[in-house]
C-alpha cells in the first residue's frame, strides 16, 4: 500500500518496485472424448496454445514464466528486494539529486541506500537506479521510507518522500519438545533428546535445505535424522525434501555435556542454554529463506545434593557369587558434605562390606568414585537397592533404590543345559 504527502508538482518522479522471481504460468486444461460434440475441437485448441507444452497439452504446468503481478507475500527470514527509480521529466537539468531508502520497522529504522553521495546532475529522460536488498528479521508491519531532494536550475531545493506499507507474515510454527534420557546405570542422565517441530503455514511447499541446530557452548549434539546404510547417510524423509503447505515434520537431536562440564555437576544444573535451530529453505524458483530460533532452554532434571549414578556393572552375573560395581557420587550442592554410606540388604540383593563407613568431606560439585561388592540370592533380573548416605554436617539422610538392574543366572543350570 503506497501513502503519499500532499500533492506537489515535482521534476522527478519515483518508481518503487518489489523484485521476485516470475511463477511457471499455469493454465486450466478442458479435454473431452472424441465422442463427445466438441470431438477433438479442445485439444486442437490446446496444441495451437503457445503456453502449452508440446505433447503434455493436458497438464496445468506451462514452460511460460509469469511476472509479478502484485506485491505478494514476504514471509520471515527471506530477502527484500526493491529497485528504485528516479526519473527526470522535465525538460530541463537537475542538479544534487539525493535518494534515501530507508525501512521502518517495529522497534528499529534501517538505511537501505547502497550510497548517500548525492548525484551532480540528472539530464532530462535520464533516471538514477538502484537496487536494495534487505533479510527479514521481524514479522509485523514495514514502512518503506523513499525520499528524494534535488535542487532546480534557479537554485530552488525541493524534496519529496513516498512510503510502502507491507506485512512480514510467519512462514513456519515451530515448537520444541525436551526429552531426558533413561540409562540402564542410573536414574538420571546428562543426556538429553531435542524434538522440534516443524509446521509449513504459507500457502507454497517448501523445500527444506537445512535444518540443523547449533549447540550452545556445554554440548555436544548427534543429529539423529538419517539412516546409516553402508557408508552413506540417508534420510529419513526421502530424497525429496519437500514440506507441502500446513504439513508438519518432525526433527530429533541428542545433545550430550562436554566432558569438562560433565564433570561439574553445578554447571548443567537448573535452567541451560541448549543452542538454537538454523533452518533454510527454497520456494518458488529456488528464492531462499533461513530462519534462526532464538536460544533454547531446558531445566535440567533435578539431582537432589547428592546425586549417585553408576560407572561400572556387568551384564550378567552367577546366583550367589560376589561381583563388582562402581558408584559415582557427586556433591550437586553449594556446601561441603560429611558422607557416610549405609549398605542395607533387600530379599534379594545382600551387600559385602563393612556398613555405616565414613567416606569423608566432599566439596561443592566434586565427585568420589566408590567400588561396592554385593551378590544376588534370587535367579533373573534384579533391581540394585539398599544404599543409603548421611550427611553429619546437617544430619541429612538420602537413600537410593531402583539404582540399577542386573541379570542373575545359575551357572549349574548353564552347564547341565
Amino acid at each position: 500500500m503506497e501513502v503519499n504527502q500532499a500533492k506537489q508538482e515535482h521534476l522527478l518522479a519515483l518508481k518503487v518496485m518489489r523484485l521476485t522471481k516470475p511463477t511457471l504460468f499455469t493454465n486450466m486444461p478442458v479435454t473431452c472424448e472424441n465422442r463427445d460434440l466438441p470431438g477433438d475441437l479442445f485439444g486442437r485448441l490446446m496444441k495451437e496454445d503457445p503456453s502449452t507444452i508440446k505433447g503434455a497439452e493436458a497438464l496445468m504446468l506451462g514452460e511460460m514464466l509469469t511476472l509479478p503481478q502484485n506485491f505478494g507475500n514476504i514471509f520471515l527470514g527471506e530477502t527484500f528486494s526493491s529497485y528504485i527509480s528516479v526519473h527526470n521529466d522535465s525538460n530541463q537539468v537537475v542538479k544534487d539529486i539525493l535518494v534515501k531508502a530507508d525501512l521502518q520497522t517495529s522497534s528499529q529504522r534501517l538505511n537501505l541506500s547502497a550510497s548517500n553521495n548525492a548525484v551532480t546532475e540528472l539530464k532530462p529522460e535520464s533516471c538514477i537506479d538502484d537496487v536494495i536488498h534487505h533479510e527479514v528479521k521481524e514479522i509485523g508491519t514495514h514502512i518503506l521510507v523513499c525520499a528524494v531532494s534535488y535542487t532546480t536550475q534557479a537554485g530552488e531545493k525541493l524534496y519529496f518522500r513516498k512510503f510502502f506499507k507491507f506485512q512480514v507474515l510467519k512462514p513456519l510454527d515451530v515448537k520444541t519438545k525436551f526429552y531426558n534420557a533413561e540409562s540402564d546405570l542410573s536414574s538420571v542422565t546428562d543426556e538429553v533428546f531435542l524434538e522440534a517441530q516443524i509446521q509449513n503455514i504459507t500457502t507454497l511447499p517448501m523445500f527444506m535445505e537445512k535444518v540443523s541446530l547449533e549447540p550452545s557452548m556445554m554440548y555436544n549434539v548427534t543429529e539423529l535424522n538419517t539412516v546409516e546404510t553402508g557408508d552413506v547417510g540417508t534420510s529419513t524423509f526421502g530424497k525429496m525434501s519437500y514440506l507441502q503447505p500446513m504439513d508438519t515434520r518432525q526433527y530429533l537431536y541428542c545433545l550430550k555435556p562436554k566432558p569438562e562440564f560433565a564433570e561439574k555437576a553445578g554447571v548443567i544444573k537448573g535452567v541451560t542454554v541448549i543452542g538454537k535451530l538454523d533452518i533454510v529453505w527454497k520456494t518458488n524458483l529456488g528464492e531462499r529463506g533461513r530462519l534462526q530460533t532464538s536460544q533454547l532452554q531446558r531445566m535440567a532434571p533435578g539431582y537432589g545434593d547428592v546425586r549417585l549414578s553408576l560407572e561400572m556393572i556387568p551384564d550378567t552375573v552367577n546366583l550367589e557369587e560376589p561381583f563388582d560395581i562402581t558408584c559415582k557420587i557427586t556433591n550437586c550442592s553449594e556446601r561441603t558434605m560429611d558422607l557416610v554410606l549405609e549398605m542395607c540388604n533387600t530379599c534379594s540383593i545382600h551387600w559385602c562390606g563393612v556398613s555405616g563407613r565414613q567416606l569423608g568431606k566432599v566439596s561443592p560439585s566434586a565427585s568420589l568414585a566408590l567400588p561396592l561388592k554385593l551378590l544376588s540370592s534370587v535367579q533373573g533380573l534384579q533391581s540394585i537397592s539398599g544404599l543409603r548416605l548421611t550427611d553429619t554436617f546437617l544430619k541429612r539422610t538420602y537413600e537410593y533404590d531402583d539404582i540399577a538392574q542386573v541379570c542373575v543366572v545359575c551357572p549349574y543350570m548353564s552347564r547341565e543345559s
